[in-house]
């Protein structure tokens, strides 16, 4: 599967503490994105959601604003990965018609040792359940 740069929040990103997403999309203006095909941001573990001490949390939200620093930041929505969950887990949220200009994801770790790895990208909605997402490091022989 290919992926728009454009596209892409966060590419394999490793988290150990709270952080924003390693890209912001910029939609080039502040409007309603209009009528059309609906967008989802997806995110994809590549390495599973753990840590050594069992009081570990996710939660990741997207955020909007009119400005790339987002010193003014409004959270679209939030979802929740629990500890333990797999490597290959897809997690679909759908963007609401309305934002501002920028685009971001902002990861909320908590607990002792938080470790997780994600990548996550806006894609049209019909295309998410078509596609297939599997961890990092598999060998094919």
């Amino acid at each position: 599967m290919f992926i728009d740069s454009l596209l892409l929040f966060s590419d394999a990103q490793a988290l150990t503490a709270t952080a924003a997403s390693t890209n912001v999309i910029d939609l080039s203006v502040d409007r309603d994105i209009g009528v059309g095909e609906p967008m989802s941001v997806v995110a994809v573990l590549d390495v599973a959601a753990d840590g050594t001490t069992g009081d570990e949390t996710y939660s990741v939200a997207i955020q909007t604003d009119d400005a790339d620093s987002f010193g003014s930041a409004t959270t679209l929505g939030t979802f929740t990965i629990t500890r333990g969950t797999a490597a290959g887990t897809l997690f679909e949220f759908p963007l609401p018609d309305t934002n501002e200009r920028y685009l971001r994801l902002n990861y909320t770790l908590g607990g002792t040792t938080p470790t997780v790895t994600v990548t996550a990208f806006l894609q049209p909605k019909s295309m998410v359940q078509q596609s297939r997402y599997y961890a990092r490091g598999y060998t094919v022989s």
